[in-house]
């Protein structure tokens, strides 16, 4: 929660950033790069909840594979509200999100779990990666689409849920704890990757990064993004007991 000089001091919001979803879309570029967005969050949020019911699988109680379920319906219930947007604003949600498809399919089955900790690991570390992503570029975003995007990324219990039960192993065996954090840093590496590699192929989200439609994010301040990006990451291994 902010404290009150810390909402003191967030800057005005310029740009497209103060601009509503009806008057930034009449920029194509921006449209598209918004279709684009909210294609990928959809697929990845659909993925996350496939993901937490195969994880349910793996829970070693009743109550751990009851509150893995619980986390996959709200997964599905951000879905369900980037599908009703896309649709919303006269796009067809199945084609948004295809072009995504293949790069998070291709990313979860390289860093399928092999365990249930491994699956805690990887929720708790690869979607906070994408989640901070995403908040990155919501901050240029329009204040409808930023307000969305917000949203869905709020933490649906996964993260509290992953450091409790990965602490509590590690004090139980702590050679849990080495194979873990390399199993960490090998998640960083194919996340960082994998959302490169998504912009690069969309020239719409890339202008989005760089310059053109999103006000003063340029390459400089991509490579600081990533640098944020990668320190957040840092402080969530030592949340959970890993080295980073």
């Amino acid at each position: 929660m902010q404290t009150p000089d810390e909402t003191s001091e967030q800057p005005e919001p310029t740009g497209i950033a103060a601009q509503d979803w009806t008057t930034a879309a009449a920029d194509p570029q921006y449209r598209a790069a918004v279709v684009d967005l909210l294609g990928a969050l959809a697929y990845g949020e659909l993925a996350a909840f496939e993901r937490l019911a195969e994880d349910a699988k793996l829970a070693p109680t009743l109550a751990d594979k009851a509150e893995l379920a619980k986390m996959a319906s709200a997964e599905f219930a951000h879905f369900e509200r980037l599908r009703g947007r896309l649709a919303q604003v006269g796009e067809e949600p199945t084609a948004a999100m295809e072009p995504f498809a293949a790069a998070l399919d291709g990313f979860h089955k390289q860093t399928a779990p092999s365990d249930w900790l491994e699956g805690l690991v990887k929720a708790y570390v690869g979607d906070s990666i994408a989640s901070d992503f995403y908040r990155e570029v919501a901050a240029r975003l329009d204040s409808d689409t930023r307000g969305l995007v917000l949203g869905v990324l709020d933490d649906t219990g996964h993260a509290s849920f992953a450091v409790e039960k990965v602490r509590a192993a590690i004090e139980a065996e702590p050679r849990v704890g080495g194979r873990l954090a390399l199993w960490a840093r090998r998640l960083m590496g194919e996340a960082l990757s994998q959302a490169q590699r998504v912009v690069a192929e969309r020239d719409a989200l890339s202008t989005m990064l760089v310059g053109g439609v999103a006000d003063g994010f340029d390459l400089a301040e991509v490579g600081r993004m990533f640098t944020r990006i990668t320190e957040a990451h840092t402080k969530r291994m030592s949340a959970l007991g890993l080295a980073s």
